[in-house]
């Protein structure tokens, strides 16, 4: 691991040294470079891959004062130009995945194709009849969260966001207690993203232009809130690729690694050869 200033915050990041095919993988809240570990050491030979703690996570730094997802955009920019991916794929997870589109529509010339799994951009489908309940019952439990990092509970705040808005329980109780240890660690960072106003704030205009290679993905047993927003991407963007990891949920890159893998290299091995 590297640790090197990019817009004045110091970041944790893992570059692997050979590989033609610069692929940068973002993680989601709650977690870390960590997450991407069995993905990172299963993909074949060729591939330039770039892990990294996002700002106030793992062992990243976290400027003082509220942060904007607006940071996380340009630090991702910063570590793709100054270690010279450009352009490169980008993979992201939830949060990740937000801020990985962000990138990909203000900066397409650092960006040769995206995957995005299940971004939380709930004010997407606000209006939309069908997810009305699904949202009303995110809006619920996120605030039960909140209170309870508030409260100084973070290691009940952070099972609490996994079981009940990512994981099921019996898959959260598998996860190592690495995994646990970081997400309670990253609580706070948690927060200051929940009080941010641009954190989820996405207009569909801004992805007219970007026209290179997208893939959305969710899992088959991820939470409803998340299919009407990939529904609402996918309306906008009808060259965009869909793909459901069957059994999996909303982290599939640690539950199910290998079913990642070959869904992100056969994505891009498809736009490689055209």
């Amino acid at each position: 691991m590297a640790f090197d200033r990019f817009n004045d915050v110091g970041l944790r990041y893992e570059l692997s040294s050979d590989g033609d095919i610069p692929l940068a993988l973002v993680h989601g809240s709650w977690g870390s470079h960590q997450q991407w570990d069995a993905v990172a050491a299963a993909l074949p030979d060729g591939y330039r891959v770039l892990s990294y703690d996002r700002r106030g996570h793992g062992e990243s730094e976290q400027p003082p004062g509220q942060g904007s997802v607006l940071e996380d955009v340009a630090d991702l920019a910063a570590l793709i130009e100054t270690l010279g991916l450009s352009p490169a794929y980008i993979a992201g997870n939830s949060f990740g995945s937000a801020i990985a589109l962000r990138l990909a529509v203000e900066r397409a010339d650092l960006v040769r194709g995206i995957m995005l799994h299940e971004p939380p951009l709930f004010p997407l489908v606000a209006g939309d009849p069908a997810a009305t309940i699904a949202l009303q019952n995110v809006g619920t439990k996120m605030g039960a969260v909140i209170q309870r990092i508030e409260s100084g509970d973070h290691a009940g705040a952070a099972e609490q966001f996994m079981t009940e808005l990512a994981l099921a329980p019996w898959e959260w109780r598998q996860l190592p207690q690495a995994f646990q240890r970081v997400a309670a660690e990253n609580a706070m960072t948690f927060l200051d993203e929940a009080r941010d106003p641009d954190a989820l704030r996405f207009d569909l205009e801004w992805m007219t232009g970007f026209t290179k290679p997208a893939l959305l993905t969710m899992g088959e047993e991820s939470p409803p809130q998340y299919a009407p927003v990939l529904a609402k991407l996918a309306e906008a963007w009808p060259y965009a690729e869909r793909l459901t990891f069957p059994s999996a949920g909303h982290l599939p890159h640690v539950t199910h690694p290998a079913d990642y893998v070959e869904a992100t290299t056969a994505f891009i091995h498809r736009h490689q050869v055209q």
